[in-house]
Protein backbone atom coordinates (compact mmCIF):
# COMPACT_ATOMS: atom_id res chain seq x y z
CA UNK A 1 0.00 0.00 0.00
CA UNK A 2 3.06 2.60 0.74
CA UNK A 3 4.97 1.53 -2.26
CA UNK A 4 1.90 1.94 -4.63
CA UNK A 5 1.15 5.54 -2.65
CA UNK A 6 4.53 6.62 -2.88
CA UNK A 7 4.13 5.83 -6.72
CA UNK A 8 1.01 8.01 -7.71
CA UNK A 9 2.55 10.83 -5.43
CA UNK A 10 5.67 10.97 -7.14
CA UNK A 11 3.81 10.84 -10.55
CA UNK A 12 1.66 13.51 -9.38
CA UNK A 13 4.07 15.82 -8.03
CA UNK A 14 6.45 15.11 -10.85
CA UNK A 15 8.29 18.04 -12.72
CA UNK A 16 5.24 18.91 -14.36
CA UNK A 17 2.87 19.91 -11.85
CA UNK A 18 5.84 21.57 -9.86
CA UNK A 19 6.55 23.73 -12.95
CA UNK A 20 2.74 24.66 -13.41
CA UNK A 21 2.42 25.77 -9.77
CA UNK A 22 5.66 27.93 -9.62
CA UNK A 23 5.26 28.96 -13.26
CA UNK A 24 1.52 30.34 -12.40
CA UNK A 25 3.12 32.11 -9.69
CA UNK A 26 6.17 33.38 -12.15
CA UNK A 27 3.59 34.49 -14.64
CA UNK A 28 1.33 36.52 -12.35
CA UNK A 29 4.02 37.78 -10.40
CA UNK A 30 5.16 39.20 -13.82
CA UNK A 31 1.78 40.62 -15.00
CA UNK A 32 0.92 42.25 -11.89
CA UNK A 33 4.19 43.66 -11.37
CA UNK A 34 5.72 42.24 -7.90
CA UNK A 35 2.47 43.11 -6.17
CA UNK A 36 3.38 40.67 -3.33
CA UNK A 37 6.43 42.97 -2.70
CA UNK A 38 4.94 46.60 -3.95
CA UNK A 39 0.89 46.02 -2.32
CA UNK A 40 2.16 44.35 0.94
CA UNK A 41 2.11 47.17 3.31
CA UNK A 42 -1.46 48.26 1.62
CA UNK A 43 -2.12 44.96 2.26
CA UNK A 44 -1.80 44.84 5.94
CA UNK A 45 -3.64 48.17 6.69
CA UNK A 46 -6.80 46.40 4.44
CA UNK A 47 -6.68 43.48 6.92
CA UNK A 48 -8.34 46.16 10.13
CA UNK A 49 -10.54 48.07 7.37
CA UNK A 50 -14.22 48.72 7.92
CA UNK A 51 -15.84 45.92 5.53
CA UNK A 52 -19.17 47.59 4.27
CA UNK A 53 -19.89 45.33 1.43
CA UNK A 54 -22.02 41.84 0.83
CA UNK A 55 -20.70 38.82 2.40
CA UNK A 56 -21.22 36.53 5.21
CA UNK A 57 -17.91 37.18 7.29
CA UNK A 58 -15.96 40.39 7.98
CA UNK A 59 -12.60 40.16 5.94
CA UNK A 60 -10.46 39.33 9.07
CA UNK A 61 -12.87 37.07 9.88
CA UNK A 62 -11.96 35.31 6.67
CA UNK A 63 -8.57 36.05 6.73
CA UNK A 64 -8.61 34.32 9.76
CA UNK A 65 -10.36 31.04 8.61
CA UNK A 66 -8.44 31.18 5.58
CA UNK A 67 -5.24 31.07 8.23
CA UNK A 68 -7.08 28.80 10.88
CA UNK A 69 -7.20 26.48 8.00
CA UNK A 70 -3.36 26.80 6.44
CA UNK A 71 -1.71 27.15 9.72
CA UNK A 72 -1.32 24.15 11.17
CA UNK A 73 0.76 20.54 11.22
CA UNK A 74 2.39 21.83 7.87
CA UNK A 75 4.13 24.77 9.76
CA UNK A 76 5.29 22.24 12.47
CA UNK A 77 5.31 18.87 11.48
CA UNK A 78 5.52 19.41 7.33
CA UNK A 79 8.55 21.68 7.92
CA UNK A 80 10.04 19.04 9.71
CA UNK A 81 9.29 16.39 7.44
CA UNK A 82 11.13 18.05 4.56
CA UNK A 83 14.14 19.10 6.68
CA UNK A 84 14.21 15.25 7.53
CA UNK A 85 13.70 13.76 3.67
CA UNK A 86 15.20 16.51 1.58
CA UNK A 87 17.29 18.16 3.66
CA UNK A 88 17.89 21.90 5.19
CA UNK A 89 17.66 23.33 1.71
CA UNK A 90 13.75 22.04 1.35
CA UNK A 91 13.42 25.10 3.46
CA UNK A 92 14.36 27.67 0.50
CA UNK A 93 12.17 25.72 -1.60
CA UNK A 94 9.33 26.37 0.21
CA UNK A 95 10.47 30.11 0.49
CA UNK A 96 10.32 30.26 -3.00
CA UNK A 97 6.78 28.63 -3.69
CA UNK A 98 5.35 30.70 -0.80
CA UNK A 99 7.26 34.28 -2.55
CA UNK A 100 5.22 33.05 -6.03
CA UNK A 101 2.49 31.88 -4.23
CA UNK A 102 1.58 35.33 -2.95
CA UNK A 103 0.76 36.13 -6.37
CA UNK A 104 -1.17 33.28 -6.49
CA UNK A 105 -2.85 33.35 -3.95
CA UNK A 106 -3.77 36.96 -4.28
CA UNK A 107 -5.39 36.38 -7.70
CA UNK A 108 -8.04 33.52 -6.16
CA UNK A 109 -8.68 36.38 -3.63
CA UNK A 110 -9.95 38.51 -6.53
CA UNK A 111 -11.78 35.40 -8.85
CA UNK A 112 -13.27 34.54 -5.55
CA UNK A 113 -15.04 37.67 -4.78
CA UNK A 114 -16.05 38.64 -8.77
CA UNK A 115 -17.34 35.35 -9.44
CA UNK A 116 -19.26 34.23 -6.24
CA UNK A 117 -22.92 33.70 -5.62
CA UNK A 118 -25.44 32.49 -2.88
CA UNK A 119 -26.92 28.70 -1.65
CA UNK A 120 -30.50 28.06 -1.39
CA UNK A 121 -30.24 28.87 2.24
CA UNK A 122 -28.58 32.76 1.01
CA UNK A 123 -25.31 32.10 2.12
CA UNK A 124 -22.48 33.32 0.16
CA UNK A 125 -20.66 29.66 -2.27
CA UNK A 126 -17.27 30.81 -4.16
CA UNK A 127 -14.15 29.28 -4.93
CA UNK A 128 -12.92 27.97 -8.00
CA UNK A 129 -15.77 25.58 -8.95
CA UNK A 130 -17.26 28.84 -9.06
CA UNK A 131 -14.97 30.84 -11.23
CA UNK A 132 -14.35 28.37 -13.39
CA UNK A 133 -18.36 28.20 -13.99
CA UNK A 134 -19.24 31.57 -13.95
CA UNK A 135 -16.10 33.14 -15.47
CA UNK A 136 -14.58 30.34 -17.76
CA UNK A 137 -17.95 28.93 -18.96
CA UNK A 138 -20.66 26.40 -18.57
CA UNK A 139 -18.56 23.89 -20.62
CA UNK A 140 -15.67 23.78 -18.45
CA UNK A 141 -18.00 22.49 -15.75
CA UNK A 142 -16.24 19.17 -15.93
CA UNK A 143 -13.18 20.90 -14.41
CA UNK A 144 -15.61 22.43 -11.76
CA UNK A 145 -16.58 18.76 -10.56
CA UNK A 146 -12.81 17.99 -10.50
CA UNK A 147 -12.04 20.66 -8.27
CA UNK A 148 -14.82 20.10 -5.83
CA UNK A 149 -14.60 16.06 -5.71
CA UNK A 150 -10.79 16.60 -5.30
CA UNK A 151 -11.81 19.33 -2.56
CA UNK A 152 -14.21 16.80 -0.71
CA UNK A 153 -10.76 14.33 -0.38
CA UNK A 154 -8.75 17.17 0.78
CA UNK A 155 -11.54 17.53 3.06
CA UNK A 156 -12.18 13.81 4.39
CA UNK A 157 -8.46 12.21 3.73
CA UNK A 158 -6.12 14.72 3.62
CA UNK A 159 -5.30 18.26 5.34
CA UNK A 160 -8.79 17.97 6.56
CA UNK A 161 -8.72 15.49 8.83
CA UNK A 162 -6.13 12.83 9.05
CA UNK A 163 -3.38 14.83 9.05
CA UNK A 164 -4.27 16.94 11.42
CA UNK A 165 -5.66 14.32 14.12
CA UNK A 166 -2.71 11.92 13.72
CA UNK A 167 -0.19 14.97 14.45
CA UNK A 168 -2.40 15.85 17.40
CA UNK A 169 -2.84 12.51 18.91
CA UNK A 170 1.17 11.31 18.43
CA UNK A 171 2.16 15.17 20.16
CA UNK A 172 -0.10 14.24 23.12
CA UNK A 173 1.02 10.92 23.15
CA UNK A 174 4.46 11.67 22.76
CA UNK A 175 4.38 14.84 25.61
CA UNK A 176 1.31 12.78 27.68
CA UNK A 177 1.33 9.41 27.05
CA UNK A 178 -2.69 9.76 26.08
CA UNK A 179 -4.20 7.70 24.44
CA UNK A 180 -5.24 8.38 20.70
CA UNK A 181 -8.63 6.62 20.17
CA UNK A 182 -9.65 8.81 23.14
CA UNK A 183 -8.12 11.88 21.86
CA UNK A 184 -9.78 11.45 18.95
CA UNK A 185 -13.30 10.81 20.01
CA UNK A 186 -13.07 14.36 21.72
CA UNK A 187 -11.47 16.03 18.89
CA UNK A 188 -14.53 14.82 17.18
CA UNK A 189 -17.35 15.96 19.71
CA UNK A 190 -15.69 19.46 20.08
CA UNK A 191 -15.47 19.60 16.17
CA UNK A 192 -19.07 18.42 15.34
CA UNK A 193 -19.79 21.46 18.39
CA UNK A 194 -18.80 24.19 16.10
CA UNK A 195 -19.10 22.84 12.38
CA UNK A 196 -22.89 22.09 12.86
CA UNK A 197 -23.36 26.10 13.37
CA UNK A 198 -21.27 26.70 10.08
CA UNK A 199 -19.73 29.80 8.48
CA UNK A 200 -20.51 32.20 11.29
CA UNK A 201 -19.76 29.60 14.51
CA UNK A 202 -16.30 28.85 12.57
CA UNK A 203 -14.74 32.29 12.02
CA UNK A 204 -16.08 33.41 15.56
CA UNK A 205 -14.08 30.41 16.78
CA UNK A 206 -11.02 31.07 14.23
CA UNK A 207 -11.14 35.13 15.18
CA UNK A 208 -10.13 34.44 18.86
CA UNK A 209 -7.71 31.24 18.09
CA UNK A 210 -5.59 32.41 15.28
CA UNK A 211 -4.24 35.72 16.61
CA UNK A 212 -3.63 34.15 19.71
CA UNK A 213 -1.81 30.94 18.71
CA UNK A 214 0.34 32.81 15.88
CA UNK A 215 1.53 35.31 18.19
CA UNK A 216 2.70 32.80 20.93
CA UNK A 217 4.04 30.77 18.35
CA UNK A 218 6.23 33.16 17.17
CA UNK A 219 7.24 34.64 20.04
CA UNK A 220 8.14 30.69 21.43
CA UNK A 221 10.32 30.03 18.26
CA UNK A 222 12.02 33.27 18.43
CA UNK A 223 12.95 32.68 21.88
CA UNK A 224 14.96 29.35 20.41
CA UNK A 225 16.33 30.84 17.64
CA UNK A 226 18.16 33.88 19.70
CA UNK A 227 19.21 31.36 22.48
CA UNK A 228 21.26 29.97 19.52
CA UNK A 229 21.86 32.73 17.49
CA UNK A 230 25.52 31.87 16.72
CA UNK A 231 24.35 29.43 14.38
CA UNK A 232 22.05 31.80 12.73
CA UNK A 233 24.33 32.54 10.22
CA UNK A 234 25.82 29.09 9.44
CA UNK A 235 22.22 27.65 9.15
CA UNK A 236 21.41 30.79 6.67
CA UNK A 237 24.49 29.55 4.60
CA UNK A 238 23.65 25.85 4.88
CA UNK A 239 19.93 26.35 3.77
CA UNK A 240 21.24 28.22 0.66
CA UNK A 241 24.19 25.77 -0.52
CA UNK A 242 21.81 23.05 0.42
CA UNK A 243 19.37 24.37 -2.01
CA UNK A 244 21.25 23.77 -5.02
CA UNK A 245 24.35 20.90 -3.75
CA UNK A 246 23.18 17.58 -1.80
CA UNK A 247 23.48 17.10 1.34
CA UNK A 248 26.13 14.89 2.66
CA UNK A 249 25.28 12.57 5.76
CA UNK A 250 25.29 13.78 9.27
CA UNK A 251 24.45 11.87 12.74
CA UNK A 252 20.74 9.91 11.98
CA UNK A 253 20.02 12.39 8.79
CA UNK A 254 20.45 9.64 5.83
CA UNK A 255 21.72 12.96 3.38
CA UNK A 256 19.09 14.25 0.47
CA UNK A 257 19.90 14.73 -3.20
CA UNK A 258 18.34 18.38 -5.11
CA UNK A 259 15.79 16.91 -6.30
CA UNK A 260 14.48 15.74 -2.85
CA UNK A 261 14.55 19.09 -1.80
CA UNK A 262 13.28 20.84 -4.80
CA UNK A 263 10.32 18.21 -4.82
CA UNK A 264 9.52 18.61 -0.31
CA UNK A 265 10.37 22.04 -0.39
CA UNK A 266 7.72 23.18 -3.05
CA UNK A 267 4.83 20.27 -2.01
CA UNK A 268 5.55 21.30 2.22
CA UNK A 269 5.03 24.62 0.92
CA UNK A 270 1.60 24.41 -0.64
CA UNK A 271 0.51 21.86 1.92
CA UNK A 272 1.72 24.67 4.31
CA UNK A 273 0.20 27.76 2.82
CA UNK A 274 -2.34 26.11 0.38
CA UNK A 275 -1.38 28.69 -2.67
CA UNK A 276 -2.65 27.43 -5.90
CA UNK A 277 -4.80 24.79 -3.72
CA UNK A 278 -8.16 26.55 -4.57
CA UNK A 279 -9.38 26.49 -0.55
CA UNK A 280 -8.38 29.65 0.51
CA UNK A 281 -10.89 31.57 -2.11
CA UNK A 282 -13.17 29.42 -0.86
CA UNK A 283 -13.36 31.46 2.67
CA UNK A 284 -12.68 34.56 0.91
CA UNK A 285 -15.65 34.24 -0.83
CA UNK A 286 -17.99 34.85 2.22
CA UNK A 287 -15.80 38.17 3.01
CA UNK A 288 -17.89 41.56 3.24
CA UNK A 289 -16.36 43.67 0.83
CA UNK A 290 -17.28 44.78 -2.67
CA UNK A 291 -13.68 45.33 -3.95
CA UNK A 292 -12.18 41.94 -5.20
CA UNK A 293 -8.74 43.28 -4.96
CA UNK A 294 -8.86 44.08 -1.72
CA UNK A 295 -9.90 40.68 -0.79
CA UNK A 296 -6.99 39.55 -3.31
CA UNK A 297 -4.62 41.41 -1.22
CA UNK A 298 -5.70 40.10 2.29
CA UNK A 299 -5.58 37.06 1.04
CA UNK A 300 -1.88 37.61 -0.15
CA UNK A 301 -1.33 38.44 3.22
CA UNK A 302 -2.21 34.67 4.50
CA UNK A 303 0.77 33.23 2.47
CA UNK A 304 3.20 35.41 3.93
CA UNK A 305 2.29 35.14 7.62
CA UNK A 306 2.24 31.01 6.76
CA UNK A 307 5.19 30.21 4.99
CA UNK A 308 7.55 33.50 5.04
CA UNK A 309 7.12 34.05 8.81
CA UNK A 310 5.78 30.77 10.72
CA UNK A 311 7.63 28.07 8.60
CA UNK A 312 10.81 29.93 8.39
CA UNK A 313 10.85 30.25 12.25
CA UNK A 314 10.43 26.05 13.15
CA UNK A 315 12.53 25.53 9.98
CA UNK A 316 15.28 27.71 11.81
CA UNK A 317 14.31 26.30 15.09
CA UNK A 318 14.89 22.72 14.33
CA UNK A 319 18.91 24.02 12.23
CA UNK A 320 20.18 25.72 14.96
CA UNK A 321 19.39 23.49 17.75
CA UNK A 322 20.91 20.67 15.23
CA UNK A 323 17.99 18.53 16.12
CA UNK A 324 17.78 17.90 12.17
CA UNK A 325 20.87 15.10 12.15
CA UNK A 326 19.33 13.18 14.89
CA UNK A 327 16.57 9.69 14.44
CA UNK A 328 13.19 11.68 14.97
CA UNK A 329 10.85 12.55 12.37
CA UNK A 330 7.64 15.07 12.37
CA UNK A 331 6.09 16.78 15.36
CA UNK A 332 8.70 15.04 17.95
CA UNK A 333 11.25 17.00 15.68
CA UNK A 334 10.27 20.36 16.71
CA UNK A 335 9.28 19.50 19.80
CA UNK A 336 13.39 18.16 20.59
CA UNK A 337 14.20 21.47 18.94
CA UNK A 338 12.00 23.95 21.84
CA UNK A 339 12.95 21.39 24.46
CA UNK A 340 16.54 21.90 24.42
CA UNK A 341 15.94 25.20 25.13
CA UNK A 342 12.97 25.12 27.46
CA UNK A 343 12.97 21.73 28.79
CA UNK A 344 9.86 20.28 29.71
CA UNK A 345 7.99 23.58 28.91
CA UNK A 346 8.92 23.79 25.90
CA UNK A 347 7.86 20.03 24.33
CA UNK A 348 4.45 21.43 26.61
CA UNK A 349 4.38 24.47 24.67
CA UNK A 350 5.08 22.97 21.13
CA UNK A 351 2.11 20.23 21.94
CA UNK A 352 0.18 23.34 22.68
CA UNK A 353 0.31 25.06 19.85
CA UNK A 354 0.22 21.89 17.66
CA UNK A 355 -2.57 21.33 19.27
CA UNK A 356 -4.45 24.60 18.32
CA UNK A 357 -3.03 24.67 15.05
CA UNK A 358 -4.27 21.24 13.80
CA UNK A 359 -7.62 21.76 15.67
CA UNK A 360 -8.46 25.05 13.86
CA UNK A 361 -7.07 23.97 10.68
CA UNK A 362 -9.85 20.73 10.92
CA UNK A 363 -12.59 23.42 11.59
CA UNK A 364 -11.53 25.86 8.36
CA UNK A 365 -11.91 22.67 6.11
CA UNK A 366 -14.73 21.31 7.17
CA UNK A 367 -16.23 24.47 5.76
CA UNK A 368 -13.62 24.26 2.60
CA UNK A 369 -15.62 20.70 2.37
CA UNK A 370 -18.97 21.63 3.01
CA UNK A 371 -18.62 24.18 -0.21
CA UNK A 372 -17.71 22.06 -2.58
CA UNK A 373 -19.97 19.32 -1.77
CA UNK A 374 -22.49 22.11 -1.59
CA UNK A 375 -21.63 22.72 -5.48
CA UNK A 376 -22.30 18.82 -6.22
CA UNK A 377 -25.57 17.94 -4.13
CA UNK A 378 -26.87 21.53 -3.50
CA UNK A 379 -27.53 22.17 0.69
CA UNK A 380 -30.02 18.98 1.40
CA UNK A 381 -27.44 16.61 2.15
CA UNK A 382 -24.83 19.30 4.42
CA UNK A 383 -25.99 17.47 7.20
CA UNK A 384 -24.58 14.08 6.24
CA UNK A 385 -21.42 15.40 4.94
CA UNK A 386 -20.78 17.33 8.40
CA UNK A 387 -21.25 13.82 10.19
CA UNK A 388 -18.96 11.76 7.73
CA UNK A 389 -16.47 14.87 8.34
CA UNK A 390 -16.83 14.10 12.20
CA UNK A 391 -16.30 10.51 11.66
CA UNK A 392 -13.16 10.76 9.96
CA UNK A 393 -12.05 12.93 12.84
CA UNK A 394 -12.32 10.44 15.33
CA UNK A 395 -10.80 7.69 12.53
CA UNK A 396 -7.60 9.99 11.98
CA UNK A 397 -5.17 8.39 15.16
CA UNK A 398 -5.40 5.02 13.70
CA UNK A 399 -2.97 5.59 10.35
CA UNK A 400 0.99 5.86 10.53
CA UNK A 401 2.66 9.23 9.75
CA UNK A 402 3.89 8.22 6.27
CA UNK A 403 0.74 6.75 4.89
CA UNK A 404 -0.74 10.18 5.73
CA UNK A 405 1.13 12.50 4.38
CA UNK A 406 1.39 10.98 0.97
CA UNK A 407 -2.23 10.55 1.04
CA UNK A 408 -2.12 14.02 1.83
CA UNK A 409 -0.04 15.27 -1.22
CA UNK A 410 -2.25 13.57 -3.86
CA UNK A 411 -5.42 14.91 -2.66
CA UNK A 412 -3.63 18.07 -2.65
CA UNK A 413 -2.08 17.66 -6.30
CA UNK A 414 -5.51 16.75 -7.53
CA UNK A 415 -7.25 20.02 -6.28
CA UNK A 416 -4.58 22.14 -7.45
CA UNK A 417 -4.39 20.96 -11.35
CA UNK A 418 -8.15 22.50 -12.17
CA UNK A 419 -7.83 25.14 -9.86
CA UNK A 420 -4.60 26.26 -11.68
CA UNK A 421 -5.77 25.70 -15.16
CA UNK A 422 -8.65 28.46 -13.49
CA UNK A 423 -5.74 31.30 -12.77
CA UNK A 424 -3.89 30.68 -16.22
CA UNK A 425 -7.29 30.90 -18.09
CA UNK A 426 -8.57 33.88 -15.65
CA UNK A 427 -5.47 35.67 -15.95
CA UNK A 428 -6.68 38.56 -17.89
CA UNK A 429 -9.82 39.55 -15.64
CA UNK A 430 -7.34 39.41 -12.64
CA UNK A 431 -4.93 42.13 -14.44
CA UNK A 432 -7.88 44.30 -15.64
CA UNK A 433 -9.09 43.98 -12.07
CA UNK A 434 -5.67 45.34 -10.52
CA UNK A 435 -5.44 47.89 -12.86
CA UNK A 436 -8.49 49.51 -12.68
CA UNK A 437 -8.49 49.30 -9.25
CA UNK A 438 -5.51 51.10 -8.24
CA UNK A 439 -5.94 53.31 -11.47
CA UNK A 440 -9.02 54.30 -9.70
CA UNK A 441 -7.18 55.27 -5.81
CA UNK A 442 -4.63 57.07 -8.23
CA UNK A 443 -7.21 59.20 -9.42
CA UNK A 444 -8.39 59.75 -6.32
Amino acid sequence: MLAITQFIDDLIWGPPLLILLVGTGIYLTSRLGLIQILKLPVAFKLIFSDNDGHGDISSFAALATALAATVGTGNIVGVATAIKSGGPGALFWMWVAAFFGMATKYAEGVLAIKYRTRDANGYISGGPMYYIVNGMGQQWKPLAILFAISGILVSLFGIGTFAQVNSITSSLGHSFGLSPQIVGIVLAVLVAMIIFGGIHSISKVAEKIVPFMAIFYILSSLAVIFVNYHHIIPVIVLVIKSAFTPTAAIGGFTGSLVKEAIQKGIARGVFSNESGLGSAPIAAAAAKTNEPVEQGLISMTGTFIDTIIICTLTGFSILVTGQWTGNLEGAPLTQSAFSSVFGYFGTFGLTFSLVLFAFTTILGWSYYGERCFEFLFGITYLTYFRVVFVLMVGLGGFLKLELIWILADIVNGLMALPNLIALLALSPVVIFETKQYFNKRSVK
